[in-house]
């Protein structure tokens, strides 16, 4: 199948099925389960292109295989995040209801179209992948799968740190500096743009393979400059006040370094 059409039958089911999310979120009154969706969105989508494609088989579902255990596990804890807190909503939707007041519903509903379109953007690398008709695992390829089981490992276990962390009564509103947290202040977010840099690369030996570069270099974007880290830390600043200043003196934004003393 040509490699359009799987990306507009693409495009045309997850933009269906984000409309049916925001209705959900509506009955709900919780708009953040878009987060849920665009996560668990990624697996069925590098699924689709897998079955559809004409590539070797081996590999494209190897790289389906990968995208459906990072949207499975991304979406779970998700899901377990939101869900835990619902009827109260995540305090960046809350912000959206301030900002959007007059005209919320439309802006809502459009917010969630873009992230049914960004899901098929950023899955170029695995439609790229997919597509590769060379017989056998290139060394880029286990190259890719390296990065790939280091990223899941580092996502997983971030999580699982903070999650613990948060478990403790005594630590309700303080903040969390321990284990990978204490090196990075958002650790979650450096191995998930990781995942997305070993996408890339099982993507780069493909024709237009530079074009799966998009992906890793949007979601970097995404998370320095727009919803990721700015967001994350205004809403800390907010409920955590000098503690996360100092925090953020002393810690890496981003790539996990040494930390620095106050």
């Amino acid at each position: 199948m040509p490699p359009i059409l799987l990306v507009l039958i693409a495009l045309a089911l997850c933009c269906l099925g984000f409309a049916g999310v925001f209705y959900l979120a509506r009955r709900l009154d919780n708009y953040g389960i878009v987060d849920i969706a665009w996560s668990y969105a990624f697996g069925p989508v590098a699924l689709i292109y897998a079955t559809l494609a004409a590539g070797w088989a081996p590999r494209r579902f190897l790289v389906a295989g990968l995208a459906l255990a990072w949207s499975a596990r991304l979406g779970t804890y998700l899901y377990r995040r939101v869900m835990s807190h619902h009827p109260v909503e995540d305090g960046r939707y809350v912000e959206m209801r301030t900002r959007w007041a007059a005209d919320f519903r439309r802006q809502m509903f459009r917010f969630y179209q873009f992230q049914a379109v960004s899901v098929v953007i950023l899955a170029a690398p695995f439609l790229l992948a997919v597509g590769r008709p060379e017989t056998g695992l290139t060394a880029l390829d286990y190259a890719a799968l390296s990065v790939f089981v280091l990223a899941l490992l580092g996502e997983t276990l971030a999580d699982a740190q903070l999650a613990a962390f948060k478990k403790i009564p005594a630590n309700r509103g303080q903040v969390c500096a321990v284990g990978l947290w204490s090196v990075s202040r958002h650790p979650n977010y450096f191995f998930v743009w990781l995942s997305w840099v070993s996408f890339a690369l099982f993507a780069l030996p493909a024709a237009w393979g530079w074009v799966g570069l998009i992906a890793p270099a949007s979601i970097l974007y995404l998370l320095l400059f727009v919803t990721g880290i700015p967001m994350t830390e205004e809403q800390a600043i907010r409920t955590k006040g000098d503690a996360y200043r100092a925090y953020q003196r002393r810690v890496s934004a981003f790539v996990p370094w040494f930390s620095k003393r106050n």
